[in-house]
């Protein structure tokens, strides 16, 4: 098992664990953790929910639903300012110019 997957794994475990303790079905979590899919928003989820302790699935839900859209926004702006480094980098150096990168 790879690091990665053990992190994984283990944050999955935190968060299933943390939803049952609170009452709602292991499925719940599982479907949760899927969505999120990384340990570090499954960490925040589990934060939320040790701090927010919700009473119903559909807060649950919301809260992972917010977190998804927190993380596409994120990826968008940097896929963004990566192109925009490209673009002002052909506008410094012109198209096929000897940019940073190349030797």
């Amino acid at each position: 098992m790879s690091y990665s997957a053990y992190l994984w794994g283990r944050a999955r475990d935190e968060l299933v664990g943390e939803l049952v303790s609170l009452g709602f079905r292991e499925e719940l979590g599982d479907a949760v953790a899927r969505q999120l899919g990384s340990p570090k928003a499954m960490e925040r989820m589990t934060a939320y929910l040790r701090n927010v302790k919700p009473r119903s699935e559909e807060l649950v839900v919301d809260e992972m639903l917010a977190i998804c859209s927190e993380i596409a926004a994120w990826r968008e702006k940097k896929a963004s300012e990566e192109a925009n480094a490209r673009y002002n980098e052909m506008l410094y150096y012109g198209i096929g110019g000897d940019g940073p990168d190349d030797d």
